[in-house]
C-alpha cells in the first residue's frame, strides 16, 4: 500500500474514530480504570423526589444504553486496531494470508483485518 492509500484509511478511521466516541459520549463515559472501557450512563434525576416510574425509566435507559455500547465499543476498538496498523506497518494486510486486503474491502471496512476470502474466518 503506498504512502497516499495510507494517508486516505487513516483519515477515514481518525473520522469514523472520532464519530464513535462522540456517540458513545453521549450515553456513556469512559471508565476511570481502563480507557478502553465505557460505562453507561442516563441524565441526571434527584432520585429522592423521583416516583416509581421516573426510576423505571433510567433503569430502562441504562440497560438501552449498554446495548448500544455493546455495539459501538467493538467498533471503535477495530478502528483503533487499524489506526495501529497503519503505524506499524501492517495495515491492508490479511491476518490469515499475509496478502494485500482488495481496495474494496477497505472502502467498506477500513478496519477490515482480513480479505474477503477470509472474512468468515
Amino acid at each position: 500500500m503506498n504512502k497516499k492509500d495510507l494517508i486516505y484509511f487513516k483519515d477515514k478511521l481518525l473520522k469514523e474514530k472520532a464519530l464513535l466516541e462522540e456517540e458513545l459520549s453521549t450515553i456513556s463515559r469512559v471508565n476511570p480504570d481502563n480507557a478502553n472501557d465505557w460505562e453507561a450512563t442516563t441524565t441526571d434525576i434527584e432520585v429522592d423526589a423521583a416516583d416509581e416510574n421516573e426510576v423505571a425509566d433510567k433503569m430502562e435507559e441504562l440497560e438501552d444504553n449498554k446495548s448500544i455500547i455493546r455495539q459501538l465499543e467493538p467498533q471503535l476498538n477495530e478502528v483503533k486496531a487499524a489506526l495501529e496498523r497503519i503505524e506499524s506497518g501492517t495495515y491492508g494486510v490479511c491476518e490469515i494470508s499475509g496478502e494485500p486486503i482488495e481496495r474494496e474491502r477497505l472502502e467498506a471496512s477500513p478496519s477490515a483485518r482480513t480479505s474477503m476470502k477470509h472474512m468468515k474466518k
